[in-house]
């Protein structure tokens, strides 16, 4: 029988890139903030220290975007009294698409369009949806990836905590 090593080195190098610890990068860390500026509105992400911000990172056309706007909405309007905001930031680059995704939805959320992804890039985004929740001092507390049911009792429990 005959055996294959690998070198160490190559191994710990492959096994780096599939696992980078626990907590992803920005946890416990400020937020970077930002300025977007659409057609529309001008967001910047200071203007909310105070409040529990949920940062998510969307688009029209990304299918598990679609399938947790509502819950999005409906957690919005159920938590705003209690300090929570979801700041909605879209790599939109069709503004009719994104205005219509928004109408679709009856969107009340706090939503800008950066179709550069300028944002996103900022805080290491790749897929989305992408959603991180800072804290009333503007820390990084949690990121979920993917889709999310905003009115999970885990999930309104952590953010009416914060």
């Amino acid at each position: 029988m005959r055996r294959t090593f690998f070198p160490i080195a190559l191994l710990t190098l492959l096994l780096s890139g599939c696992y980078s610890g626990s907590r992803p990068p920005r946890i416990g860390n400020n937020a970077p903030d930002f300025t977007v500026k659409d057609s529309e509105r001008t967001v910047k992400l200071s203007d909310y220290r105070g409040q529990v911000v949920v940062l998510n990172f969307w688009a029209s056309w990304c299918p598990p975007c679609i399938q947790e706007t509502p819950s999005l909405v409906q957690m919005q309007a159920r938590l705003k009294d209690k300090g929570v905001i979801v700041l909605a930031v879209s790599e939109d680059a069709d503004e009719t698409a994104y205005h219509r995704f928004l109408e679709r939805f009856n969107s009340n959320l706090v939503s800008v369009r950066d179709p550069s992804a300028k944002t996103k890039g900022l805080y290491g985004t790749v897929l989305i949806p992408e959603t991180y929740i800072i804290d009333r001092k503007g820390v990084v507390r949690r990121k979920f990836v993917s889709a999310v049911d905003w009115n999970s009792p885990e999930v309104v429990d952590f953010l009416t905590k914060l």
